[in-house]
């Protein structure tokens, strides 16, 4: 064999081996899935729900931690990578976006999680937030705060972190990384394993009061943490129930504003996991 042939040959096969001994991360696609109330400094519904000061700030503070994800990402191999702005009323700030990603936003898209296919190495579910009823858990809901939804799937109940997961796996895309509060964080640890990376922005004391960390702190513990997660891939699995999923809903029609709700119970049969959300 030619020596130029014989150099080229072990130097490809030296950096095949680095591939595998880094989790193969260079070059991966990674798919980011964001919720606000999740994100470094937010603790009140108020900075979520309505328009002004308290909630243009908020969306900054999301901003400021998917700029800390999205560079931890690329330092750490991900070559392309999709975020999508998963907010009920949207939280994007255009002119803050960084370079390195491709954002999603907008009104009525077609697909769950645009984009989102079997290519993709894994999914970052960045500003989390724990299921509804979540003792400590900050902001804690499921789909709505207002109506007080709660979902459970073959009996065990689950909230947004596990619906995400769901959906994801149903492509065979697992969670690598989740941020949010504490009590995200330990959601996020008993659906999807030990193997997940999770980045605690607060701690929370009750539904609307929270132990916040300096945004220095905690966007340095994202940029590790994305840079960690991209070395978990081969570890993390898609996370995938039984299906047929037998499937319940709870949530509260208020017949007045100011009146008590009533609460109403639906069951039924999810057959494909792509449609979670429909329920």
């Amino acid at each position: 064999m030619p020596r130029f042939r014989l150099i080229s040959t072990v130097l490809m096969s030296t950096v095949s081996l680095l591939g595998l001994v880094a989790g193969n991360a260079f070059g991966q696609k990674i798919y980011i899935v964001t919720d606000l109330e999740g994100a470094s400094g937010v603790y009140q519904f108020e900075q979520t729900r309505e328009t002004g000061p308290l909630n243009d700030l908020a969306k900054e503070y999301l901003m400021g931690d998917i700029a800390a994800v999205v560079r931890g990402l690329r330092d750490g191999g991900a070559q392309e990578i999709i975020v999508l702005d998963g907010h009920g009323s949207r939280a994007f700030v255009p002119h803050l976006m960084i370079p390195g990603a491709k954002y999603v936003t907008g009104k009525r898209w077609p697909e769950v999680m645009p984009g989102l296919d079997e290519s993709f190495a894994g999914v970052v579910q960045l500003g989390a937030h724990a299921m509804n009823g979540t003792p400590d858990g900050v902001l804690c809901h499921t789909q709505s705060s207002r109506s007080e939804n709660r979902y459970w799937y073959n009996g065990v109940e689950s909230g947004e972190l596990a619906q995400v997961a769901i959906y994801a796996g149903a492509f065979g895309v697992p969670t690598i990384m989740v941020t949010g509060d504490e009590a995200a964080c330990r959601e996020a640890r008993q659906f999807l394993g030990p193997e997940v990376v999770t980045v605690a922005v607060k701690r929370g004391l009750a539904r609307e009061a929270a132990e916040l960390y300096p945004f220095e702190e905690t966007r340095q513990a994202l940029y590790e943490g994305a840079k960690r997660a991209m070395t978990v891939i081969p570890h993390c699995k898609p996370y995938r129930i039984q299906v047929p999923i037998q499937a319940k809903k709870e949530w509260l029609v208020f017949e007045k504003p100011d009146g008590p709700g009533k609460l109403m119970v639906k069951e039924g049969i999810i057959e494909e996991p792509r449609r979670i959300f429909e329920f």
